[in-house]
């Protein structure tokens, strides 16, 4: 049996149920609230050093970072592409996520709607608006030409972007022009036992 060490509010935890559902594995959910430092108790800390959600654990092993959980859960599956250099994009798309998306999208979103501390960060907002809004902009003109991200075939590159650009707007970020997105939205919503944050 898996466990999953989860705080609901969390897009990085957030993908990991997606696919734990989407594979049909069950799993124990321990929630961790990190509001309140869970995550940061001596206990906590001998599962994951770095003090975050989400952690997978599965015979006596435990593993952290929500995109090398995606690829440990879904790298022999349907969520995985065959190629060793489509396999790459799906790295690629989960760095650039890690990177220039959820520091700015996600960012936003915990400040604003999780911490309800806006007034606290205005200044700092103005540069993670800039940078979100400039990495929703590659994904909007890739999906111009691409069902999803990478071979037009749904994976785990796509749960890994899909978690906070779909609760964007929770950050203050205005997707209305983003067409492209919005119907890869729907794509994802469509895919079998999907499930909302």
């Amino acid at each position: 049996m898996y466990t999953l060490y989860d705080f609901l509010p969390s897009g990085n935890c957030y993908k990991i149920r997606l696919l734990l559902n989407q594979l049909g594995i069950e799993y124990e959910r321990v929630n961790v609230d990190i509001l309140n430092k869970e995550s940061r108790t001596p206990e906590f800390l001998k599962i994951n050093p770095n003090g975050r959600t989400p952690v997978l654990s599965h015979d006596g092993k435990h593993l952290a970072e929500s995109n090398a959980i995606l690829w440990y859960l879904g790298s022999k599956t349907a969520f995985m592409l065959k190629g060793d250099y489509e396999q790459a994009q799906v790295l690629q798309w989960m760095f650039f996520e890690q990177f220039s998306h959820e520091p700015n999208i996600a960012t936003a979103r915990y400040w604003i709607s999780i911490l309800k501390a806006e007034d606290d960060y205005k200044e700092v907002l103005k540069a993670k608006m800039i940078l979100g809004y400039a990495a929703l902009d590659v994904m909007e003109q890739h999906l111009e030409s691409n069902n999803f991200f990478v071979s037009n075939q749904y994976s785990i590159a796509d749960i890994a972007l899909y978690a906070y650009t779909h609760v964007a707007e929770e950050g203050n970020f205005d997707l209305a022009g983003y067409c492209q997105i919005k119907e890869w939205f729907k794509r994802i919503e469509s895919q079998d036992n999907y499930i909302s944050i």
